[in-house]
């Protein structure tokens, strides 16, 4: 122990220079890294290295060769940068890494080699356009300060739970580029008014990838994109995969690396680094994105980013790489705004309820993917796409021109959005389509829609659909109507099927019971048998009346699986026959379970619906579907049919009405006074002695009786006094009610 504990002196002192001359010991199991900056923090692959593949004996037996060959007298800092050098070109992964490498995939984890090189010089034009984020690319509350370089959301009136999107003008169709994106600014807003609970906090959060043209404008929405996120997940789709064990936090820089390159190891695959330190293998593209124009994007909530397309890195990766902004005029695309006469559109569609004008107006965003719905509609839709609960789910909703929010939160119930989104909305130079059904129909309501934008920045059009639909939208109801025939169809094939699978194997089931019963009946017979027959007679017997069993099993089970072979066809025959009947093939419009308007809506303003002119504002009035006078004449045939089966809720009675309803009113709250004094004993007592009294009284005015039918009529008025006292005369106590008679 005293030589250990000198030995042990040496060693902190570094008298003994042993630890010099010994290259730095590997850990057993740890990660490499890759390009590793002061500071930076590494982010470790989701999948751990396996205990078989570690073999530490004859590992430490080639450290301690190769400490006995280096020279005593070399510095430790030249052993040292042997190991970063080879951690440079190598790091660690899972099975999904050397998959999506190109290597071959094993059950253990294993060493990926990092096959991504220094980029060549470029030999060509780069693209001389600017990469930024045009204002119709980007959602509502994407607000962009520094000329573009920093992206901020509004975070008020409820946008604090709402997702924020922008797509890049530049996209990549073949090369390998990266862009950068910085988390500058984390704020945690809460919407808590004064006196009330605090509403839960949204958390900051971002995603980064590429998307297509035609993708929603939120990352993950969809299969038109793929995206990182900074909680270390891959996304594409419904898909999300855990492919980082760090998250990417506030002040860290995470790059983006598309490879497009078809001679690269790595072609059509996408990489996540964090501080210029890879953070996870490559992932390969969906074959649906393969081929296909990708824009850099991103999507967050309550962050500050710095999204940067520019030629010198933030952090430079372990390798030499062109930025977005770098691109060759082969290798990328550029997407700039159109303008019509130098001002952006507003569209109020004009439709009647219940008619297709919310199949139009999807009709036309799809055809039109530069304009942006207005609408309480598109509000739940946004809501529902950045995973903010809705009381009831999203399915609940009255209407659909003005459904009721629901998400017990105050600045979503109580219309502040709505607010925020009529203030910011006019500042911002894109394309919108108002959708309001209602107000669209209304002279007043069309007016205040259209007041809220200046006629400097806007063109303002009004778009009518009304009346009979052309033949493509026809074509579009019935394929509609024809799908959903085919679903339910299928669902009740599907339902059939399980009824006869469950049939078929109940039937089965008491088959073989009854297959078992019938051998215990058997053996018991056999065993209870006279012992005084032959044998070979007995045994003659019985192999004949198996036999005949036997074979009415046989025939039983072949009946039975032609009875359900039968029901199988009847079955399939019923998913082939469907098609649309004569009077769906009439119809023009899709029949939805949830209405334009509520009932008191329609019922309120139904009569003053007018058609839109220029005159009160419009800059032009487009008829889709049949012209002005057209349209005019089917509305006033509209009108007219709801005027007979339409309910009047603003009815209101005339002041005749109200005084005979006053009579009757006062004659039965009489009648309902007297009622209840006849019920009441004592009153009724009451009441006809006082009844009796003046009728005594008045015949002795008259005076034409005689004393004694004066007398006798006292005596019977007496008796039957007696008498309605003895009935009267209750015991509550010995009251039974249950021994009453029912009459």
């Amino acid at each position: 122990s005293t030589v250990a504990r000198s030995r042990a002196r040496l060693c902190l002192s570094g008298a003994c220079g042993g630890c010099a001359a010994m290259p730095p010991k590997k850990k057993v199991g740890a990660k490499k890294e890759v390009g590793k900056k002061a500071g930076a923090k590494p982010i470790e692959f989701e999948a751990p290295l396996a205990e078989e593949d570690v073999a530490p004996e004859p590992e430490l037996a080639e450290e301690e060769a190769e400490a006995a060959e280096a020279p005593a007298e070399a510095p430790a800092e030249a052993h040292a940068d042997a190991p970063a050098e080879a951690a440079d070109a190598e790091m660690e992964g899972g099975d999904e890494a050397g998959a999506s490498a190109g290597g071959e995939g094993t059950e253990a984890a294993k060493t990926w080699v990092e096959h991504e090189t220094d980029a060549a010089p470029a030999k060509g034009q780069s693209i001389q356009d600017v990469c930024v984020f045009r204002t119709e690319d980007t959602t509502l509350n994407v607000m962009q300060t520094v000329t573009g370089k920093h992206l901020m959301a509004l975070s008020d009136g409820g946008f604090q739970y709402f997702l924020a999107g922008a797509r890049a003008s530049v996209g990549l169709k073949a090369g390998r580029y990266m862009f950068e994106v910085l988390l500058t600014e984390c704020k945690g807003t809460t919407d808590s008014p004064p006196g009330k609970a605090a509403g839960p906090r949204p958390k900051c959060y971002a995603r980064m990838g590429f998307a297509t043209e035609d993708a929603s404008l939120l990352l993950g929405d969809g299969a038109l994109s793929v995206c990182f996120d900074t909680e270390g997940f891959f996304t594409h789709g419904k898909t999300r995969t855990k492919v980082c064990s760090n998250k990417v936090g506030q002040g860290q820089v995470a790059a983006l690396l598309l490879n497009l390159d078809p001679s690269s190891p790595n072609a059509n695959t996408v990489s996540l680094f964090v501080d210029g330190v890879r953070a996870s293998p490559p992932q390969a593209l969906p074959d649906g994105l393969k081929g296909k124009v990708l824009y850099p994007a991103v999507t967050y909530r309550n962050l500050t980013l710095q999204v940067h397309f520019g030629k010198s890195p933030l952090r430079p990766l372990p390798f030499k790489c062109l930025t977005v902004q770098e691109a060759l005029v082969t290798d990328g695309v550029v997407r700039k705004a159109a303008e019509k006469n130098g001002k952006h559109e507003v569209i109020v569609p004009v439709g009647l309820p219940d008619e297709g004008t919310f199949d139009w107006l999807d009709g036309f965003l799809a055809k039109h993917r530069d304009y942006v719905e207005l609408s309480d509609r598109a509000i739940l839709d946004w809501a529902n796409k950045s995973g903010l609960p809705r009381q009831g789910g999203y399915s609940k909703r009255s209407c659909n021109d003005k459904p009721e929010l629901g998400f017990g939160l105050p600045g979503m119930d109580d219309f502040s959005l709505q607010k925020v989104i009529s203030m910011v909305a006019p500042l911002l130079p894109r394309n919108y389509v108002i959708m309001e059904v209602k107000d669209g129909l209304l002279e007043s309501g069309r007016k205040e829609l259209l007041d809220r934008f200046p006629s400097s920045d806007f063109n303002k059009v009004a778009r009518v659909v009304i009346g009979e639909p052309p033949a493509d939208f026809k074509n579009l109801v019935h394929e509609h109507t024809l799908k959903e025939k085919q679903d339910r169809a299928e669902g009740e094939a599907r339902r059939k099927k399980v009824e006869v699978a469950k049939k078929k194997a109940a039937e089965e089931a008491k088959r073989k019971r009854e297959a078992a019963e019938k051998k215990r009946q058997e053996a018991v017979k056999k065993a209870k048998g006279a012992k005084a027959k032959a044998r070979e007679k007995k045994e003659g017997e019985e192999g004949a009346a198996e036999e005949e069993a036997a074979a009415e099993e046989a025939a039983e089970e072949e009946a039975k699986e032609e009875e359900d072979a039968k029901m199988e066809e009847e079955v399939k025959e019923e998913e082939v026959k469907v098609e649309l009947t004569a009077e769906e093939k009439q119809r023009h419009f899709i029949k939805r379970d949830i209405p334009d308007l509520v009932p008191k809506d329609m019922s309120g303003t139904y009569m003053k619906f007018t058609i839109p002119k220029k005159e009160e504002g419009f800059d032009n009035v487009v008829f889709e579907w049949q012209s002005a006078g057209e349209c005019q004449t089917y509305l006033e045939s509209w009108i007219s049919d709801r005027k007979v089966t339409q309910r009047v809720e603003d009815l209101q009675p005339s002041d005749w009405f109200r005084s005979k309803h006053n009579e009757w009113q006062k004659a039965l709250a009489s009648w309902k006074k007297k009622a209840a004094e006849h019920k009441d004993p004592s009153k009724k007592k009451a009441a006809e002695a006082a009844k009796r009294k003046a009728v005594a009284s008045k015949s002795k005015k008259e005076g034409g009786e005689e004393g004694d039918e004066e007398e006798k009529d006292e005596e019977d008025v007496a008796a039957e006094e007696a008498k309605e006292e003895a009935k009267i005369e209750i015991d509550v106590d010995d009251l039974d009610v249950f021994a009453v008679e029912d009459i």
